[in-house]
């Protein structure tokens, strides 16, 4: 018998085997589209985190009478622009802008330059007692900072830096959080190879930091400048006692707008807007550039 007279059974026949479900495969080029829901969600966000704002601007644009009224005013007055100038020159808030620039900046250049390269040491440079010295930069972040305020103050009182803007300045140059952020991002994002290639072709330390550190920090960096601009724009406690209102910050020049017997509440939000808009200014110039940063550190991490 041979091969071709060889046949199996009917019922002998292998059946077809059943085809798979095919699965929409998206594209590389493709984006995602977000349902109806995901915008309502966005959008009560938006509102929620606005709000504040908004009231802030309404109250700002009334009198005090109008703001002591039952219901408070659901829309925006015409007081807005007399409100702002009374503020600005009851608080002096030229040179209080100009001083919290000056304050705000020197600390967010300090603070992510030493933070990189003390989170760089931490992270990459092998060194004795680094977990142990790692272990005490995090437990100072357990020490309430109301706890420095007397040392610190007698500190500077001795180096004759009382109403100085340096008073302000120095004791927040590095930052424990910012050295532990720093650290744990060029854990993952910058590879030891990297360093080490640096290194054969005959870089420096120095140029190794400036050619393959930051560049590959850039994303960290960004995100910590602007949470460190934020938070020193923002400080009082520390600039109220270590300053006075002949050469205030913005924060210690709103504290004289709530003096006297009835304070005028609607010059306060005005000056409260007053020292709000330049970090929504700084925001809007830089929010792109920062949020890019992030998404290009999450996709190289």
């Amino acid at each position: 018998m041979t091969t071709s007279e060889l046949t199996l059974p009917q019922d002998h026949v292998p059946a077809p085997a059943a085809r798979a479900p095919r699965r929409r495969v998206m594209g590389a080029g493709k984006q995602m589209h977000a349902g109806p829901l995901t915008y309502v969600v966005l959008v009560v966000f938006a509102l929620v985190s606005l709000a504040p704002l908004v009231w802030t601007a309404m109250a700002a644009s009334r009198n005090n009478t109008r703001l002591a009224q039952t219901p408070p005013p659901l829309w925006f007055g015409g007081n807005l622009f007399k409100n702002l100038q009374t503020a600005w020159d009851q608080a002096g808030m030229g040179t209080a802008m100009f001083n919290s620039t000056v304050v705000a900046g020197t600390i967010t250049i300090g603070t992510v330059l030493f933070s990189t390269l003390a989170g760089f040491a931490f992270a990459k440079l092998k060194f004795r007692f680094s977990s142990t010295l790692l272990l005490l930069t995090i437990g100072t972040m357990m020490i309430p900072p109301q706890l420095a305020v007397v040392p610190l103050y007698l500190w500077m009182a001795d180096l004759h830096w009382s109403n100085h803007l340096q008073t302000v300045i120095l004791p927040t140059l590095v930052s424990a959080f910012g050295t532990f952020f720093m650290r744990q991002y060029l854990v993952q994002a910058l590879p030891t190879e990297l360093i080490e290639a640096a290194r054969v072709d005959g870089a420096s330390s120095l140029r190794v930091v400036w050619h393959v550190v930051f560049p590959a920090a850039r994303p960290a960096m960004a995100v910590l400048g602007l949470l460190t601009f934020v938070m020193a724009w923002n400080d009082f406690l520390w600039p109220i006692i270590a300053l006075n209102q002949q050469n205030p910050t913005v924060q210690v020049a709103l504290n004289s707008l709530g003096t006297g017997y009835i304070p005028d509440q609607s010059v306060i939000m005005a000056g409260a807007l007053l020292g709000t808009l330049p970090l929504l200014i700084a925001f809007l110039l830089f929010g792109k550039q920062i949020v890019g940063g992030i998404m290009q550190g999450a996709v190289k991490g």
